[in-house]
């Protein structure tokens, strides 16, 4: 019997991390355009994976992941009250980068399409 729990629990996780990170992360490192792209839950909801989008330099980036790596307590505990979970998840911030190559290749065919390429 499959449940469907573990994508119930992803899709909370990232509403919540979008929110906190737009209003309630109050960290100067934390700059450019972030948003969570995915999230990946175990099948017991006792850990995830955080796809994280930075759209900005790779100084901004780094320093971005380091700063959401500094508040992982504070996610992990608010995650846990805010969905009611028995076991806050251990998170695992990844970079993904696949928005921006999105924006470089919308860029390139925009190009050929004006003929500058």
């Amino acid at each position: 019997m499959t449940t469907q729990r573990p994508l119930r629990v992803s899709q909370s996780i990232k509403r919540e991390l979008s929110e906190m990170i737009r209003r309630d992360l109050e960290d100067e490192r934390i700059s450019g355009i972030v948003s969570i792209t995915d999230v990946e839950c175990a099948g017991d909801c006792r850990s995830a994976k955080v796809f994280v989008s930075v759209f900005g330099t790779p100084e901004i980036q780094e320093s971005t992941m380091t700063a959401l790596n500094d508040h992982l307590g504070y996610i992990r505990g608010e995650l846990c009250r805010r969905l009611k979970l028995r076991f806050a998840p251990e998170l695992q911030f990844k970079l993904d980068n696949s928005l921006e190559r999105g924006a470089k290749v919308s860029q390139l065919l925009s190009k050929i399409s004006r003929g500058e390429v």
